[in-house]
């Protein structure tokens, strides 16, 4: 089609229309390096490298430079120098000077939203450099070979060219979920039996199915996606946990977020020309369903935990059809801190305090689950599995039974026949027994 229109352009004497590049960025990830050219319109590019020296060229038909490529801070990146001239009097040429061999690829995407413009994204990857995904305990730390840690996928959503929602005070939903991230991340690093693998680690774009397929690399026992996103009513205010629906969405925020949530490869920078297998897509779809009664309980115990700090905009796990939440085989939620279109939330979002907070309240979920139901082979499960089938509770002052009933999740006839009680009758200073459950 594209060539088809080059071709009607030429015969009928028109010119295409000339593409001036007005502005390129930079991200570096930990494999690769992306550039990205804002364009006033479409051009026909080409794209090769070259060696002895390493160098990247980009030739764009009918083109010229209209921005400052010496102010572009490439110090964390495998690019040298970036240069540029003309080429038969009309096109232009960048090449990028590069430290070590990269794979270089390209794909243009169209205006939308967030990017009024035209853009053109460059990726460089290093060639020899693997990248390591699974978390690894050290030999030191006192752990069994088989009594491994439960790992848990931590994606910070959008990244990089997709900055997310942006609410009051030009706060980025970008930076807000990166920080509650990474201090979630210590805070499992912290803690006995867990593992943290974080999915993205600074200011870049990972598109929505790869986010999946990195935690499923991890061999990740929970993936968790968190976001702070708007909605197009400023008074939309709370947290909300989400998992994948089977049918539809449970609300119209739900469809409304899922919706926008969806869009973020097209901002972030993802090339969408391969299509997926439907049939892959469909037993994909079948085998999920199996993790459903995990994601519901999880997604529960977190929200028990979020309603303590902040307000819950549902009081159940609500479901939509987010991209990110399609793992085959493991528990995934998205858990959305807050409406950074709301300005009181918005502040609070932005406040390091309260990240922390967040952080620890989806902590305190995720590891409260894994205790009850802990994955075989791991730690806690051993460790379960050696605990005594009772532990032993001390009658205080104002007990009683019902009450020591309804505290543990049993049956008061029940917790009266385990202790041989003729009566409900409680002294202070007696010992009952109670089942671990």
């Amino acid at each position: 089609m594209r060539l088809l229109l080059c071709l009607t352009l030429l015969l009928g004497g028109i010119a295409p229309a000339l593409a001036d590049v007005q502005e390129v960025r930079v991200w570096q990830s930990p494999d690769k390096t992306r550039l990205v050219f804002d364009l006033s319109a479409p051009s026909e590019h080409k794209i090769f490298t070259l060696n002895n020296p390493d160098r990247v060229v980009i030739d764009l038909d009918n083109a010229r430079l209209n921005a400052d490529l010496g102010g572009l801070d490439t110090r964390s990146t495998s690019i040298r120098k970036l240069r540029s001239g003309t080429r038969n009097q009309k096109d232009l040429r960048i090449v990028i000077d590069v430290a070590e061999p990269v794979n270089a690829s390209s794909f243009p995407l169209a205006p939308n939203d967030v990017y009024p413009n035209y853009r053109l994204v460059v990726d460089l990857e290093q060639s020899n450099k693997a990248r390591a995904v699974v978390p690894v305990k050290k030999a030191d730390d006192g752990y069994d070979d088989n009594k491994r840690d439960i790992i848990i996928a931590i994606d910070a959503g959008h990244g990089g060219e997709d900055p997310g929602a942006i609410g009051y005070g030009r706060t980025k939903e970008k930076n807000v979920v990166l920080a509650v991230a990474k201090e979630l991340e210590r805070l499992l690093k912290a803690e006995r039996g867990f593992a943290p693998f974080m999915v993205r680690t600074g200011d870049y774009y990972i598109g929505l199915r790869e986010r999946t397929n990195r935690a499923r690399k991890a061999n990740a026992d929970f993936f968790v996606s968190i976001h702070a996103d708007a909605f197009k009513y400023a008074s939309a205010r709370g947290s909300s946990v989400y998992m994948l629906s089977e049918r539809g969405a449970t609300s119209e925020a739900a469809r409304w977020l899922a919706d926008k949530e969806n869009e973020s490869d097209l901002v972030g920078g993802v090339s969408l020309e391969d299509k997926e297998d439907h049939l892959a897509m469909t037993l994909l779809d079948l085998s999920m369903t199996h993790k459903r009664n995990a994601s519901v309980q999880l997604g529960n115990s977190i929200l028990g935990q979020m309603g303590q700090i902040s307000t819950l905009h549902k009081k159940q796990v609500e479901e939509a059809a987010f991209v990110v939440l399609k793992a085959p085989d493991i528990p995934a939620l998205l858990v959305e801190t807050g409406f950074i279109s709301n300005p009181q939330e918005a502040r609070k979002l932005a406040d390091k305090s309260y990240q922390q907070k967040l952080a620890r309240a989806i902590f305190t979920g995720v590891t409260g689950y894994f205790r009850t139901h802990p994955p075989r082979g791991t730690l806690l499960a051993a460790e379960r599995e050696t605990a005594p089938v009772f532990s032993t509770y001390v009658i205080r002052s104002g007990d009683t039974l019902s009450e020591i009933a309804v505290r543990n999740g049993i049956a008061v006839n029940d917790l009266r026949r385990l202790n041989d009680l003729k009566n409900d009758q409680l002294r202070i200073g007696q010992r009952i027994k109670i089942p671990n459950t």
